[in-house]
């Protein structure tokens, strides 16, 4: 199968189940919301080794929001709920508290369960916090220096899709980099979704463990089969001979719909760049999760 003259391999992207949170933050102007989301979803890659993935997912306008103020919506993703709940109030506390003129409001339409963040943020009021209503959600202001803090009290939390992945390959790197942006900037049209990684980009895809068995500690390495440098140093790589340029984006989302509609919106985007050779996926022939999300099918 081609598209815009783009050969997309029959192949799969492995996904796997994630608990998720859907937070709206909210500040008095777009610029602040915008520091305190982008603060919020730092160190937020991949679970191999930063604490929770998270991502920015789409402004908010003022007649949107709970307080008629500009916001961001943000995912927080941890594999364990005990882990994401861990997560939100740290972020929130120390990232969202922290910024001035912010709020934070529950953004899950439906959410498998509930967790009391907010009731337990209040406690940084030292009993100065005050029990309030706003347009029918139940909040907490806390008295701050820049005023208050407005906080939900609890927020919804779901099991959700991580890992929805593609790679562009082209002709050269700079190419390769070109196509990952118009990828990543459809994937931003597409609502319930986030990409983790830097500017929603991976340059440095990894592998399960090592090869080498001198490395045998480290629990991922760099995926060699993928890397344009090694194509004619490893026996078992899979750049092709025109290709030499590779990145690959990672989608997180609340169902699999929604990561299925963002990979198909990336790889169109990404095949309408000149220079483009092939989309392929990333698996683990369906060792690591539930979800294989065929390329292919996404087109039929």
């Amino acid at each position: 199968m081609e598209i815009n003259g783009v050969y997309i391999e029959d192949t799969f992207a492995e996904a796997f189940p994630i608990w998720v949170s859907r937070i709206l933050i909210t500040a008095a102007t777009k610029r602040w919301a915008k520091i305190a989301a982008t603060e919020a979803t730092g160190f937020g890659t991949s679970v191999i080794m930063c604490p929770a993935e998270a991502g920015i997912e789409k402004y908010v306008p003022p007649s949107k929001t709970p307080d008629g103020r500009p916001g961001f919506i943000i995912q927080i993703c941890h594999p364990k709920k005990k882990g994401l709940e861990e997560q939100m109030l740290e972020r929130i506390g120390q990232c969202v508290l922290t910024c001035p003129t912010t709020a934070v409001f529950d953004a899950m339409e439906e959410e498998d369960e509930k967790v009391k963040v907010g009731f337990k943020l209040k406690f940084f009021g030292d009993g100065f916090e005050k029990k309030d209503e706003l347009n029918g959600r139940k909040i907490y202001r806390i008295p701050i220096m820049g005023g208050e803090f407005i906080t939900e009290s609890s927020f919804g939390i779901k099991k959700g899709v991580a890992g929805g992945n593609f790679f562009i390959m082209a002709d050269t790197n700079a190419t390769a980099l070109m196509a990952a942006e118009a990828a990543v900037n459809a994937i931003q049209s597409v609502d319930k979704v986030i990409t983790p990684f830097p500017g929603g980009i991976v340059a440095s895809g990894s592998k399960v463990g090592a090869s080498n068995p001198k490395y045998k500690f480290m629990v991922a390495t760099t995926n060699h089969k993928m890397c344009p440098t090694l194509k004619d140093v490893v026996e078992d790589s899979e750049v092709p001979e025109d290709v030499n340029g590779v990145y690959e984006i990672v989608i997180n989302g609340l169902t699999e719909d929604a990561v299925k509609m963002a990979m198909r919106e990336g790889i169109l985007a990404a095949t309408r760049v000149k220079g483009v050779k092939k989309i392929t996926a990333g698996n683990y022939g369906g060792k690591l999760g539930p979800y294989q999300i065929k390329l292919r099918e996404l087109f039929e």
